[in-house]
């Protein structure tokens, strides 16, 4: 058996730029196996795991472990390839596959670099430069490049590979990805260094206008997207991506883009919040009917999510004024009131008055103390 393995892709790239002065937070090692076949693999207790390629755990580490292949276009989209893994494929020839050059280095077990089409070189240049012809066969590349813009923001995409991923938009082949691809690569763009550079290549290649016309950026939502790289959700994140949409507009994006249900509903919640003036409620009963409006009493924590953001937003200076406000309700005894009322059919105004006080008290001392 001449079975040989190498580390490679992101690991790789992550631990030369570490060594460049940028330190990167490198993920799981992923391996490529030369010269075996899926059944030596097994023999040596590896794990299969791929469904459409020989792709293996280790039995110890549960590192990924990938049989070298090929791969050829046979259809359209990004699941239009056919795969060929045999021990006769080289190292050389599976980098050949891969996206970028920054990503198609590997690194041996002695530690020695191979580097066959100048990722190191691009690295250190701070390029990102596609690394074959077939690049243009996948369509998600427009956002994965996009995403590593992001995620490296000195980073600059090659005039060629520009013009690349302009001709993959033009030529409609990113109207084949299905949503849930996409989806999944603006999530993993909302965790990166500078999300809003991920939107802004987007625009610039084309694919916004053509598969999300909608979904405007402008300085207002860069700036908020931005200073949230750090310490925020990821709902308050996407809400803040989607803060300069038409509102009009906003439910067909969200539709459209299918995102977890907690992430659409908070976009909307902050895209209301936005626009609806809440923040000029002075006394008891308005304050009390915003609190209802933003269900802020039966979800005290995602309320708090959403002031944290309208501060961020610079759209209210304090949330003292909503939190103490929404603790004052909640403090209250409703079974009591309602024991107590001797006509039943007034527990409602009775809650309703209580709840007002309750508010009144509460902002009359913040008052005082400010």
């Amino acid at each position: 058996m001449s079975l040989k393995k190498y580390i490679v892709g992101g690991w790789v790239r992550d631990k030369l730029l570490s060594e460049l002065g940028h330190p990167m937070q490198s993920n799981d090692k992923d391996w490529v196996v030369t010269g075996a076949t899926p059944e030596e693999m097994l023999k040596l207790k590896f794990v299969p795991v791929g469904s459409d390629f020989p792709v293996f755990l280790h039995p110890r580490t549960h590192e990924e472990y990938a049989l070298a292949r090929t791969e050829r276009k046979s259809g359209h989209g990004y699941k239009g390839f056919t795969f060929f893994a045999d021990p006769s494929v080289t190292l050389e020839q599976d980098l050949l596959r891969r996206d970028l050059t920054v990503n198609a280095m590997a690194m041996a077990e002695d530690g020695r670099l191979i580097d066959p089409y100048g990722g190191f070189e691009d690295l250190k240049k701070g390029v990102l430069r596609h690394v074959s012809a077939a690049f243009e066969e996948d369509p998600l590349r427009v956002l994965r490049v996009s995403r590593f813009r992001a995620k490296l923001p000195w980073f600059r995409i090659a005039e060629e590979t520009k013009a690349m991923l302009r001709r993959m938009v033009e030529s409609g082949e990113v109207d084949a990805l299905v949503p849930e691809r996409v989806t999944a690569e603006i999530r993993k763009a909302l965790k990166e260094a500078n999300p809003s550079i991920f939107f802004d290549e987007l625009e610039a290649n084309g694919f916004i206008a053509r598969v999300y016309p909608e979904w405007k950026q402008t300085d207002f939502s860069r700036g908020l997207l931005d200073r949230l790289a750090s310490g925020f959700t990821e709902e308050e994140k996407f809400a803040a991506s989607v803060a300069s949409v038409d509102p009009d507009k906003l439910l067909n994006l969200l539709e459209s883009l299918r995102m977890p249900k907690k992430l659409t509903e908070f976009a909307q919640l902050f895209s209301e919040s936005l626009r609806d003036g809440f923040e000029n409620a002075a006394d008891g009963k308005s304050v009390l009917s915003v609190l209802r409006r933003k269900d802020a009493l039966r979800r005290p924590e995602r309320f708090a999510q959403l002031l944290r953001l309208l501060k961020a937003a610079h759209r209210i200076d304090s949330d003292e004024k909503w939190l103490t406000s929404v603790e004052a309700v909640r403090s209250l005894d409703f079974r009591s009131i309602s024991e107590s009322a001797t006509d039943k059919s007034r527990i409602p105004q009775l809650i309703e008055e209580a709840s007002v006080r309750a508010i009144d008290e509460t902002l009359d001392k913040l008052t005082d103390q400010h």
